[in-house]
């Protein structure tokens, strides 16, 4: 099943918000997790959604996927 159609534990909205803020929110986010949850990020920051967020994600062993939509992304973390 794609993360995107799982249902999120929580959703974290960083609209309008710089590097590094979507990123350390996600962080914080992600650490109160359950093990199997997932985390929506709301975001508009290119430089997190496309670099720093998948990143951390992939270096931290988490799911990641991201569905770009007109002027946002929508991503989706899962907790190992």
């Amino acid at each position: 099943m794609a993360l995107k159609d799982e249902a999120p534990a929580q959703t974290l909205d960083t609209l309008g918000r710089v590097c590094p803020y979507p990123l350390l929110l996600t962080k914080k986010a992600v650490e109160k997790l359950s093990s199997g949850q997932v985390l929506k990020v709301l975001c508009d920051a290119p430089a997190s959604a496309e670099d720093s967020i998948p990143r951390y994600c992939e270096k931290s062993g988490f799911g990641f996927e991201s569905v770009k939509l007109a002027d946002k992304w929508e991503l989706f973390i899962k907790k190992p």
